[in-house]
């Protein structure tokens, strides 16, 4: 299905509730935005805390910091994906 959405002079676009149900998108979650051949691109970034205990390791970090490294990651992905 195809929709036609608004630009603001802020630059943003509202994602249609359809769609939104259909990703999974709900107020907290977040999305990578990128473009390939001249069109815009979302994907729903899966959330770490989902794997919770599916790998092992011993180094510590609290919920909030493995966000924060993740979401470097991804901006790190991201512009290495427009260059």
């Amino acid at each position: 299905m195809i929709y036609t959405v608004s630009v603001t002079s802020q630059g943003q676009i509202s994602i249609p509730a359809k769609l939104r149900r259909q990703l999974g998108l709900e107020k907290t979650k977040k999305v990578l935005i990128f473009s390939q051949d001249g069109k815009l691109i979302a994907e729903p970034v899966k959330d770490l805390l989902e794997l919770k205990g599916s790998l092992k390791t011993k180094i510590k970090a609290s919920p909030r910091q493995i966000r924060e490294a993740f979401g470097k990651y991804l901006a790190q992905e991201a512009v290495k994906i427009t260059k």
